[in-house]
């Protein structure tokens, strides 16, 4: 009986630093939860060149989306810039910025060949993710002196046109020669493929059309086109696309390749 009271102390101890361990543990999964629901994993974009924040004019933003489509067509390497209003997350740009262009696979699965230009108006920073395949055309130094020496300056002095066009022109021209373009880009090669998808279909129709025509010159039975109903002609327009781009207007939509970012990078506020 003596030795009660010795063991029920021993014993308090060790429930209360249980009990410190489960609350300990609840609130770090709090905060995780609550740090993920503060950031923002914006969907895939759908152009090389996406002014969210409208610093530059559309024809600008044309032109820079005209212009990094070609380079995926020369290169392979997918190119894509993203200007923010403002960074969407708690966490260091450079660990959020990867998640992004993680999330949306930017270059191709096999190269792992993309690059993206991320720029936050409202914080004033800037940051180049770089893929594992173009780190060693495209490293660290390189990527920090394009942003620290060639577009902060652009951009303090408020012209962000001329700023993206640098970054733009620099980061093209350091990956240029490293891999080989197909002549079309991913979104290109994706629409292609639809399109010979439907290459069995096209030939039943167009093998029916001939027995049709032999069976009625054989006199097997009469058709008449006077009825008004549809009438297909070889060659015709019907089955044109009527221009070379899916979107119209010459634009060039972006997909990605499947590429993976591994941290490489660097970036800049102004």
């Amino acid at each position: 009986m003596p030795n009660l009271p010795r063991r029920s102390r021993l014993i308090a101890p060790s429930r209360s630093g249980h009990a410190i361990h489960l609350f300990l543990l609840a609130a770090l999964t709090l905060l995780a939860i609550s740090a993920n629901a503060a950031e923002v994993i914006p969907a895939a974009p759908r152009a090389y060149f996406n002014d969210y924040a409208g610093v530059v004019s559309k024809e600008a933003a044309s032109r820079f989306n005209e212009q990094l489509a070609q380079f995926e067509r020369d290169t392979s390497d997918q190119v894509v810039v993203a200007v923010f209003p403002k960074i969407q997350s708690d966490s260091d740009i450079a660990d959020y910025t990867q998640r992004l262009a993680q999330a949306w696979g930017v270059g191709q699965k096999e190269r792992r060949n993309g690059v993206v230009l991320f720029v936050f108006i409202e914080d004033r920073k800037m940051f180049i993710q770089v893929g594992y395949g173009l780190e060693g055309a495209l490293p660290d130094a390189t990527t920090f002196d394009i942003t620290e020496r060639h577009m902060k300056p652009l951009f303090r002095a408020g012209n962000y046109e001329a700023g993206l066009a640098t970054g733009i022109d620099l980061i093209c021209k350091a990956i240029r020669g490293e891999y080989k373009g197909s002549g079309k880009t991913a979104a290109e090669r994706q629409s292609s493929g639809g399109v010979f998808s439907l290459l069995p279909f096209i030939i039943f129709i167009i093998v029916l059309i001939i027995i049709s025509r032999v069976i009625r010159k054989a006199g097997g039975y009469s058709y008449s086109s006077r009825g008004g109903g549809p009438v297909f002609v070889p060659g015709g327009g019907g089955w044109s696309s009527g221009g070379g781009s899916s979107s119209g207007g010459g634009f060039s939509g972006f997909s990605g390749g499947g590429g993976s970012f591994g941290g490489g990078g660097a970036g800049s506020s102004w």
